[in-house]
């Protein structure tokens, strides 16, 4: 089926007039311009689109998206543009977590109106090249047609129909959705802290006042995690060919990611023949594929320990808190003045208005709520600098890595841009032997002496809550982040400085430092906010992964042959083993299961999780039970273990229980045991009646768990067992994450091999055909082999085709 809809003349946007003056073009090939492309959809409603140039290109996908996910993407651009609280009102809570967490209207809107000014999206369309103006501008013209025929039309997205927030979208819209993609380590986790710092009343400052050095004990630590959620993150290896045992290398990629909500996943496939052929996914909103492959490489991320942001605190000029005092002499704050539309209970409207703050480092932050004494006095103050604020680069990297045609091209992209925000890299290429980890990207620099010469007394207070973000002296130019020689950024370390490793048997990362990118050869010697290297033990996941690697590697993990070949990968990262389970179940029930006093139901569950095999299998009894333990022991490492964390020995250590946690442990396990009898499940319930999807009238029954209790396999829900069970799909929204776009990909001669999953399935809307088929075929374990060839696309049983044109 093929649409043609004539336009008129469209006005030139600030994306076209800047590729026109790139291109040296007087604007009439533009204004005469036809957008078209064929978006093919094949099993699970996986779009493949298909265009002559980069601006069809965008278009199809833009279409596609919002065909699938129109009210989610819908209800973001609000957030992006500042304006929840004008149709939801200034308390209310988004319905899902992001990036952003789950802040309130009014704040989310100060936050993004006051970061997301003009000056930012004009220096990010400066920085885009060509082909990123044209899809971007595509994409909008796309998204906005589907928003018009699904307006004609009112047969889909009931959720939103006729609701007044859904409308189209302009350039700029989507520009600020790309830069917002950049703050999730940064600025993103601070978004109360930014919109609520409006300064103090002008008064007299004594003569040699400053802000109060607060007890460190009496700070409160922020969530510092990408999206406030401990366990956000992924799982990801890249097998050279000595582990792959052919000559491809193969990659696993697995982000841990949110279920639903703005920044979940979407899967597609885009070609501009002879130009572009890239398969994979992006967060909804978002142009270009970031984790997937091509003819020639693939790739994948995990959230990365690098800290992306540090504070400056500053020294306020007499009399007036909104100027600073650099060198000696008084500096002006950029005020930024903003009013915002908010819905009154009964339906009207008010306007709530803030001016708030920018200096040369960032806006300005009110960190009262970790200590009062770190709010913004007459005084003192901090302005908080993100290095992500300034990278603009981020999208361009993507979207050459798109058109990477080997390993090498890829990984020199990476050092050339280093641009990649707030996560690690891993990636395999056609005909190379070794498998590629990097933490290459925009990392603050600042050296020892610097922290050294530069840490306010504030700063060394503030330490243990914030480890390893720098908090210098904003009144001394001295102090600002140093720029290496070879520094893409200013401010960023340098690309040598920053750590890569290549290797022929394995490379990964779950989440913890760079240090284990390989578990038999640690890397150490990186600046110390990269995180830690052999200080600290490694989390049970991480531990876990690398296990099964090494396991893999050595054939001793029960598959076939001791290589990494795909059919063995795609089984031995979906089966739900359970590290705490493994190294600590039966020294823990020697320990619980002995006492004099245990209950029945004590005694009942101790004999139910003798029995279990470790594993959270939909059909594993009794690990509902271990979860519900392991998650409420909170004893000190020191307490607990008996052999402490080993550098030497990492994988291995701390092992073991002390005799003296007994108490503890015993009380744990039997707040575990009752909050269990009340949920209503049986000690010994299957898990996937406790572990499950419920979406379009069907229960799908789901395996794994959650990273604090050792899963690989993360499915993790936030709702408790005493609400149902852990439903994936129960309100609200706010922490459950799990596998999400998940891909295992090689390169046999001649094609590409890529088997993947989008386990919440393709679409938000419950009447799409593609609401809850990924899911299922999940829950089966039932790999989808992507088709990417031609033929292969063509030939796909659920083969269908339209062409959209503009």
């Amino acid at each position: 089926m093929t649409y043609h809809i004539p336009r008129g003349l469209r006005p030139l946007s600030l994306l076209a007039l800047a590729a026109l003056a790139a291109c040296g073009g007087s604007g009439d090939d533009d204004t005469a311009a036809r957008y078209s492309a064929e978006i093919r959809r094949t099993t699970m409603g996986v779009p493949h689109i298909k265009a002559s140039d980069w601006g069809g290109l965008g278009y199809g996908y833009g279409y596609a998206q919002a065909q699938d996910n129109l009210c989610t993407m819908a209800d973001s651009f609000l957030t992006y543009r500042g304006e929840r609280s004008k149709y939801f009102g200034a308390d209310a809570l988004a319905v899902y977590s992001s990036t952003i967490a789950r802040p309130r209207n009014i704040d989310s809107d100060f936050f993004h109106r006051h970061l997301i000014t003009q000056d930012v999206l004009d220096a990010m369309v400066a920085q885009q090249g060509d082909s990123l103006r044209k899809l971007t501008a595509g994409f909008v013209a796309g998204y906005n047609r589907y928003v018009r025929d699904n307006q004609a039309s009112g047969k889909a997205h009931a959720a939103c129909s006729g609701e007044a927030w859904v409308r189209p979208i302009t350039e700029q819209d989507l520009l600020r959705r790309m830069y917002v993609a950049n703050l999730a380590a940064g600025y993103s986790n601070f978004v109360a802290a930014i919109a609520n710092a409006v300064a103090p009343q002008a008064s007299a400052a004594k003569a040699g006042q400053g802000m109060q050095v607060p007890d460190p004990a009496s700070i409160t630590a922020p969530a510092l995690q990408v999206g406030g959620s401990v366990g956000i993150g992924s799982n990801m290896y890249g097998f050279g060919t000595a582990g792959t045992g052919d000559a491809s290398p193969l990659l696993f990629g697995n982000p841990h990611w949110y279920w639903k909500g703005p920044d979940r996943f979407y899967q597609a496939h885009l070609t501009i023949p002879g130009e572009l052929n890239v398969s994979g996914a992006s967060f909804l909103g978002l142009p270009m594929v970031q984790i997937g492959f091509n003819d020639n490489v693939a790739w994948s991320h995990t959230v990365s320990t690098a800290r992306r942001f540090g504070f400056f605190q500053l020294t306020l000029a007499p009399n007036d808190p909104t100027s600073y005092l650099l060198d000696g002499q008084a500096v002006k704050m950029k005020a930024n003045p903003i009013t915002v539309e908010v819905r009154q209970a009964s339906g009207a409207t008010a306007m709530v208005s803030r001016t708030l703050y920018k200096t040369e480092y960032g806006p300005m932050v009110n960190l009262a709520s970790m200590n009062p004494a770190l709010g913004w006095n007459t005084a003192s103050a901090f302005a908080m600098r993100d290095i992500n604020g300034e990278n603009f680069r981020s999208m361009r990297n993507w979207l050459r890595w798109n058109q990477a045609k080997s390993l090498d091209e890829f990984m020199q992209i990476q050092k050339e841009e280093a641009a990649i925000p707030w996560v690690n890299t891993v990636a395999v290429g056609r005909g190379a032997a070794r498998a590629w980890y990097a933490d290459i990207g925009t990392v603050p620099n600042a050296p020892p002496d610097l922290l050294a010469a530069c840490t306010t007394p504030v700063g060394k207070a503030m330490a243990a809550a914030l480890p390893e973000v720098p908090i210098l002296d904003g009144a001394r130019s001295a102090c600002h982040w140093r720029t290496d020689a070879d520094s893409v950024q200013k401010g960023a370390i340098g690309v040598a400085r920053m750590p890569s490793l290549l290797r022929d048997d394995y490379v990964g990362n779950m989440n913890d430092s760079y240090w284990l990118a390989n578990a038999s050869a640690p890397l150490t010697g990186f600046p110390s906010i990269f995180g830690t290297a052999g200080t600290a033990a490694q989390s049970l996941r991480t531990r876990l992964g690398h296990t099964m690697a090494l396991e893999r590697l050595a054939g001793t993990d029960g598959y076939p042959g001791n290589k990494a070949t795909s059919e063995v990968v795609r089984q031995m990262v979906l089966n739900s083993r359970v590290f705490s389970a493994e190294r600590f179940k039966d020294p823990a029930l020697d320990l619980v299961c002995t006492a004099p006093s245990a209950s029945q139901d004590v005694v009942a569950a101790c004999a139910t999780l003798r029995a279990w095999d470790n594993r959270g299998s939909t059909s594993a009894r009794g690990s509902h039970v271990w979860d519900e333990f392991w998650s409420r022991v909170q004893v000190p490492a020191a307490q607990l273990y008996a052999v402490p964390f080993d550098p030497a020995d990492p994988l291995n250590t701390p092992r073991g229980l002390q005799p003296g946690a007994a108490d503890a442990l015993r009380q744990a396990f039997g707040a575990a045991v009752q909050a269990v009898k009340a949920s209503g499940f049986a000690l010994d319930a299957p898990r996937g009646d406790v572990l499950f999807s419920a979406r379009g009238g069907v229960k799908t029954a789901l395996y794994g768990g959650c990273s604090a209790v050792g899963y690989f396999t993360i499915n993790c829900s936030e709702n408790p067992i005493g609400q149902g069970g852990y439903n994936m799909d129960g309100q609200p929204h706010g922490n459950s994450y799990s596998n999400s776009y998940m891909q295992v990909v090689n390169f046999p001669a001649g094609g590409v091999q890529a088997y993947t999953f989008l386990t919440f399935s393709l679409s938000d809307d419950p009447g799409s055909a593609h609401y809850a088929d990924y899911t299922r075929a999940y829950g089966a374990q039932q790999w989808l082999r992507v088709p990417f060839a031609e033929a292969e696309i063509t030939a796909d049983k659920n083969y269908q085709t339209v062409t959209v044109s503009e």
